[in-house]
């Protein structure tokens, strides 16, 4: 199930720098996160499912790359996306 208008733009609102903001890591993450725990629940209903489960892994692959990127950049945006997100390193 895809993540609504509403759910980004608060999700926008919540992580976004400015208003409006959809393109920076931290939004983006966001979004990931959300998404990735949508597809932990489908995946737990529907375990044969083999083509979702890519799915969630590069997604998972995708958040992965984009902590990387902003833990280089900035370390303490770092500690901060992971501690709001409850995203365990």
């Amino acid at each position: 199930m895809p993540l609504t208008t509403e759910q980004k733009h608060d999700l926008a609102t919540e992580f976004g720098r400015t208003e409006g903001d959809t393109g920076s890591p931290e939004v983006q993450i966001a979004v990931l996160t959300n998404h990735i725990r949508q597809m932990t629940e489908h995946m737990k209903v529907h375990p044969k499912d083999h083509s979702s489960r890519r799915g969630l892994l590069r997604m998972v692959s995708r958040r992965r790359r984009h902590l990387d990127y902003v833990k280089r950049h900035n370390p303490q945006l770092y500690l901060d996306l992971l501690a709001r997100l409850d995203i365990r390193k």
